[in-house]
């Protein structure tokens, strides 16, 4: 057995967007994350990460490059109250699930699709 790697943290994610100023928008404006890099990538290109304030990870907006959207990021963001969001979010005419999901013994969640139709997790902090 070696002595493993010296990694010490996940530091992002990339979510697959068609338009990054579009996502940038959703992210930022909509969700309330904030912008932790926007660099030039590239001859032409940008890099961008944005995260909720606080959050040590970040989500990578990458130039899209053909890769396809629309999935399911796996991504769960965690929230102190699920009803809220979904509320707010669903005001703000994002597309959410239409109920929260609610199970015993499990925090309440909801999934929600950025402009790309990428799926990501709302979850309530369980007590």
């Amino acid at each position: 057995m070696g002595e493993g790697t010296s990694i010490t943290e996940l530091a992002n994610v990339a979510v697959p967007v068609s338009d990054q100023e579009r996502a940038l928008g959703f992210y930022v404006g909509t969700l309330g994350f904030e912008v932790r890099i926007d660099a030039e990538f590239g001859e032409g290109q940008r890099w961008i990460e944005v995260a909720p304030a606080g959050a040590t990870t970040t989500i990578a907006i990458p130039p899209n490059g053909g890769v396809p959207t629309g999935v399911d990021t796996g991504i769960r963001l965690r929230t102190d109250n699920a009803a809220n969001d979904h509320a707010a979010l669903s005001a703000a005419g994002v597309d959410v699930d239409a109920e929260i999901l609610q199970w015993p013994g499990v925090p309440p969640m909801f999934s929600l699709r950025d402009p790309d139709g990428n799926t990501l997790y709302i979850v309530e902090r369980m007590a």
